[in-house]
């Protein structure tokens, strides 16, 4: 028998892992509909990051002159968009999940949360595509990456988990609240431009530093740039604060989302 949850809950592991094959479904029907009769294929996973690496090279570093810590520009940029569209377009397939899956949601059981997780796995195909044309341009620039190369899987665990923890919450809002889908880009914008996409942290007053890294990608973005450019020491302090801060987001949004799980089916 299927008995609804009440109260606050966290992650059931063991159901999560019954429904593994489920999960594995969603991960591989997204990239088949995202890449189904495509011309250029997965290719669009790096065309995305690129033109918006030139257009931000010509603006920002051609005429506004931003600092890139003496990195060139165009890989400066390149390094921390990576990171940032995987975490983009990750929370937007999350927080649309539900909605778009609705009539699945009413007819079949299965652990809810599945749905904004296999939004966020399932960019991580086209993060791993778009990170090979890093090794190109370093080629290309002639820049060494520091050891600190090996820091790589951390950073991408930090990502994950803030898109995992923000999707799973705007995807139990937008549920109930379909304005959180419409908001949803205005607000990825917003966001990318209090991250360190288009400029380093090193602008900002020493004091406000740890302020910022309140937003987990900027530890993470930073820390991008220190491992694979050496623009800065890695920046521990804000990775410290960053894990802290998405560790937090991931409790609320994945204990929200729980919450309002047994609502899902009778409003989606």
């Amino acid at each position: 028998m299927i008995v609804p949850s009440r109260g606050w809950h966290f992650i059931d592991w063991q159901e999560l892992w019954r429904y593994r094959d489920l999960f594995y479904f969603l991960v591989m029907r997204g990239m088949k509909v995202r890449y189904a009769q495509s011309v250029l294929g997965v290719g669009w996973a790096v065309v995305q990051p690129v033109f918006t690496m030139v257009i931000f090279t010509v603006v920002f570093g051609t005429v506004a002159k931003v600092s890139s810590d003496g990195a060139p520009y165009a890989v400066f940029s390149y390094v921390a968009l990576v990171p940032w569209t995987y975490f983009s377009n990750a929370l937007t397939d999350a927080s649309g999940s539900l909605v778009k899956n609705s009539n699945l949601i009413s007819k079949v059981y299965f652990p809810r949360l599945i749905m904004p997780l296999s939004g966020v796995a399932g960019k991580l195909i086209d993060f791993a595509i778009a990170m090979t044309l890093v090794a190109g341009l370093m080629v290309w620039y002639r820049i060494t990456p520091t050891p600190w190369v090996g820091v790589t899987p951390f950073l991408v665990f930090l990502v994950i988990l803030t898109a995992a923890g923000m999707g799973s919450l705007l995807a139990a809002l937008a549920v109930q609240y379909r304005d959180v889908n419409y908001g949803i880009g205005f607000a990825v914008q917003m966001l990318m431009f209090a991250s360190p996409v288009v400029y380093p942290v090193s602008l900002l007053p020493e004091r406000l530093r740890l302020v910022y890294a309140l937003n987990p990608m900027s530890g993470v973005i930073e820390g991008f740039r220190a491992a694979y450019l050496g623009t800065q020491p890695m920046p521990w302090d804000m990775l410290a604060v960053g894990a802290g801060s998405a560790l937090a987001i991931a409790v609320l949004g994945v204990t929200y989302f729980r919450r309002m799980e047994r609502n899902f089916s009778d409003v989606a």
